[in-house]
């Protein structure tokens, strides 16, 4: 199967040069191609791709609004944005709106198809990348235990003691098997527990988990 592409960038040839780029593979499939965020999510709810690539910066509806609405109203559909510096404030919004991962927009052909790759199929950015741009934005979070969802303290109450002990590990940019060794659990029990954290916690991935551990107050910079 393809991964379909949405092309989201207000540059012309650029959005022609990425749509040339995915026609040369035999698994890409570029749908369409937005100037702005406002026609990419009118676009994304009509075509369901799989993966949007988005320019954050673009006049009217920016890239990291666009994602923030493309998470609500579809879900199926991840978004990797780009970027002109790597763990810049672009970057970092975008994570928060549910962004699946970053790219700078200078990058080589082949990092570009292999992060749409990984996204496509659920790889997303890694936890440490995440936790380095929290620890440089961490001023622009929320103080602790005021993230808006009615205080940390309460929204983490609904996690036994180890799914608590499987986010703070997370939040720390812990890999499953780390995890396992840390807390001496079997790798799959380790899965299941993080399983659990994301379905009460209503979350769409590990990377949503680390900034929630931060607004959250559940972990801080350094």
């Amino acid at each position: 199967m393809s991964v379909r592409v949405l092309l989201v960038d207000d540059e012309e040839l650029l959005r022609l040069a990425f749509a040339m780029i995915l026609r040369a593979e035999p698994d890409m499939e570029p749908v369409g191609e937005a100037a702005d965020g406002a026609a990419a999510v009118e676009l994304a709810r009509r075509l369901r791709p799989d993966v949007v690539l988005m320019d954050v910066r673009m006049p009217g509806t920016d890239g990291i609004e666009a994602t923030r609405l493309l998470r609500r109203e579809v879900p199926g559909t991840r978004v990797l944005v780009l970027t002109t510096f790597d763990l810049d404030a672009y970057a970092f919004e975008a994570l928060r709106a549910g962004a699946s991962g970053f790219l700078l927009k200078n990058s080589r052909p082949q990092e570009l198809l292999g992060a749409i790759r990984d996204v496509a199929r659920g790889t997303r950015c890694s936890p440490r990348v995440t936790r380095r741009l929290l620890d440089r934005f961490a001023h622009r979070l929320p103080a602790a235990g005021h993230d808006g969802g009615g205080g940390g303290a309460q929204r983490l109450g609904v996690l036994t003691a180890r799914e608590r002990e499987v986010l703070l590990g997370a939040a720390r940019g812990l890999t499953n098997t780390e995890l396992a060794a840390a807390l001496g659990l079997a790798e799959p029990t380790v899965k299941k527990h993080l399983g659990r954290v994301m379905a009460k916690l209503g979350l769409r991935d590990r990377v949503q988990a680390v900034i929630l551990a931060y607004e959250c107050g559940l972990v801080g910079p350094g």
